[in-house]
């Protein structure tokens, strides 16, 4: 069996997105042939824990450890912030970093996990001459984990692919981090480095993969998220109520004042509606959200189950009358394609969206025909829209969505993950 290095900052039993792509690659990896070793930190800052990840890793991964210094850790001791506090919300106002923030964006380049470096490349220097792989894989955020595969990869002569979850300089955030000019550099020398070296590049979107093409002469290939079909065995048991369901995280920054206004509408105006509206929120939201949820007079309807399980938020998913997806309300945020949209593609429920209305994400679900994606500022078209799943709820008629998405279950995903590993080493 081929072995390839996963190189992760998050595994389990760390959990939300960051976590599932590669524990899917590597639940169906060895039944291709290929064998992940995954190398992740001893002692990570992890801000959700989901047990259930765990279960879904076959006895055929192996998994190395080795402890890293967290700046986080001491950052929290010394402000007596919680342990559950997320460092990447250390300002809310653009244009307006906190101290916090500064010396994150400016000591720690690209990210406070770089101190990791050094030390994981020694580490699997002496671990690759005894234990060989044939690809080597590192996937960020955060970025740091590039930067081992970079020095990993030049040491050992191994082909290695950086895969980006995300962006890097081209994040919808990086605007607002407080660089330096020589910061702001630094961040772009070492993408250029990183982009120019490895043997492939990988993308999760194809306005990020068309981006990445044009910044640099190595093949830049895209493999999407998607969705399991094994956590859509369960049963999800309807309980009779117009849920409107939102899972994972729910930023101020991407709170959909329309939608909440909208509702506000019809609650005002019907009877069985008050009766039968239920607000389902599964996971982390932002007090700014629920803060506007109770200006529309909302909260009595709210049901915030807080942070769950993946099996949850999936059986949560599947019960929806209405899936809600908003992204970030930042215009840079047009080519995101968040992990979460395929899952709410495979729960085969209705969706309205928040963003760019040509965006990745938008694109996405109307090639699906699985619903709709609309600007924060159309009220209309949310109204409306609303309107039409409440009358099919008040004439019993299960909206389903019958739209092709094959093509990104994890299964057949793993499988283009084969067929990039294979060109590779030959």
């Amino acid at each position: 069996m081929k072995r390839v290095l996963v190189i992760s900052y998050y595994w389990p039993p760390a959990g939300g997105s960051g976590v599932q792509r590669w524990v899917k690659f590597s639940k169906y990896l060895p039944s291709l042939g290929w064998q992940p070793v995954v190398y992740t930190p001893e002692n990570p800052e992890i801000s959700t824990i989901d047990n259930t990840l765990q279960e879904e890793i076959p006895s055929e991964v192996e998994v190395i450890k080795h402890p890293i210094v967290e700046p986080y850790g001491i950052y929290r001791k010394l402000m007596g912030k919680k342990s559950s506090t997320d460092m990447k919300t250390l300002t809310s106002t653009p244009g307006k970093p906190s101290l916090g923030l500064l010396i994150r964006s400016n000591c720690f380049i690209p990210d406070p996990r770089v101190w990791w470096v050094r030390p994981s490349v020694r580490f699997l220097k002496k671990y690759l001459k005894e234990h060989p792989v044939d690809v080597i894989v590192t996937t960020g955020p955060p970025q740091s984990m590039h930067l081992i595969g970079l020095k990993l990869s030049k040491a050992m002569g191994i082909p290695w692919i950086s895969d980006f979850r995300d962006p890097w300089t081209k994040m919808y955030w990086f605007k607002n981090m407080g660089l330096s000019s020589w910061a702001e550099k630094r961040h772009f020398a070492l993408e250029q480095k990183v982009l120019d070296s490895s043997t492939v590049v990988l993308t999760v979107t194809p306005s990020v993969q068309r981006d990445m093409m044009e910044r640099t002469k190595t093949p830049v290939a895209m493999i999407t998220n998607g969705y399991d079909e094994s956590d859509f065995t369960q049963e999800a048991t309807p309980d009779g109520m117009f849920n409107i369901v939102h899972t994972g995280i729910f930023p101020s920054d991407g709170n959909p004042s329309s939608l909440w206004n909208a509702l506000e509408k019809l609650y005002s105006e019907d009877k069985l509606f008050r009766e039968k509206l239920r607000i389902r929120l599964v996971g982390t939201t932002d007090k700014g959200v629920l803060d506007s949820i109770e200006r529309a007079g909302l909260m009595g309807n709210v049901i915030d189950l807080g942070y769950q399980s993946h099996q949850v938020a999936v059986r949560e998913q599947m019960s929806a009358s209405v899936l809600i997806l908003p992204l970030r309300n930042d215009p840079d945020y047009k080519p995101i394609l968040p992990g979460k949209v395929f899952e709410y593609l495979a729960s085969r429920r209705p969706i309205i969206g928040f963003g760019q209305e040509d965006g990745a994400m938008a694109q996405v679900i109307a090639s699906a025909s699985a619903g709709k994606v609309f600007s924060f500022d159309n009220y209309d078209g949310v109204e409306a829209c609303l309107r039409e799943h409440w009358q099919a709820y008040k004439e019993n008629r299960q909206i389903t969505i019958e739209g092709d998405i094959e093509q990104y279950s994890r299964r057949e995903l793993s499988k283009k993950l084969v067929s990039l590993l294979e060109s590779i080493i030959k």
